[in-house]
């Protein structure tokens, strides 16, 4: 014989409103490239984030460091390696290469011109945009030391060097990138 099973009752689904989580709060990048097409996605979605209420976070290390580089700091480092590594890869905002067609600069100068033409701010602007919204622009340590970069080296309105740790923490209930 059929025996016939009570359904439980429909619990009510959260309006989206309802259902807001702390992830959707918080952006943490790390930015670990310093290429034009790379730094400036990291820094549109940033001041995008920041701008929409978001508190943003971007770390950058390795070679996403040397867009922190201040323009007056041609040669860096303490040794003959770190200066070397300097001066093939020059730090600064404006000194971005792209990552493919760089056409020995010429990729880059055409980024930047359509980027003109479209009314799309620059790397540098966004830049100034970020530390004005408040994102919070934190350079590794580990990458300063390794690159023998001191915070003289560094533009201002920046957090202070940090550690991974501090990233991963700050990433632990955030929207995560890797850029």
């Amino acid at each position: 014989m059929l025996e016939v099973m009570e359904r439980p009752a429909q619990q009510p689904v959260p309006a989206a409103s309802e259902a807001k989580s702390t992830a959707h709060e918080k952006l943490v990048i790390f930015a670990w490239s310093g290429d034009l097409d790379r730094v400036w996605p990291t820094l549109i979605l940033a001041t995008t984030a920041a701008a929409s209420g978001m508190a943003t976070t971007v770390f950058f290390t390795f070679w996403g460091l040397f867009p922190l580089v201040r323009e007056d700091r041609r040669i860096t480092g303490k040794n003959m390696m770190q200066k070397m590594l300097a001066v093939m890869n020059r730090g600064g905002i404006d000194y971005l290469k792209l990552s493919k067609l760089q056409m020995f600069g010429a990729g880059s100068g055409m980024m930047k011109v359509l980027a003109k033409q479209h009314q799309v701010a620059s790397p540098a602007e966004l830049l100034a945009s970020a530390i004005e919204l408040g994102v919070k622009l934190i350079p590794c340590q580990m990458t300063m030391d390794l690159m023998g970069l001191t915070t003289a080296d560094l533009i201002e309105g920046i957090e202070e060097p940090a550690g991974a740790m501090t990233a991963m923490l700050d990433a632990k209930d955030a929207v995560t990138l890797f850029i």
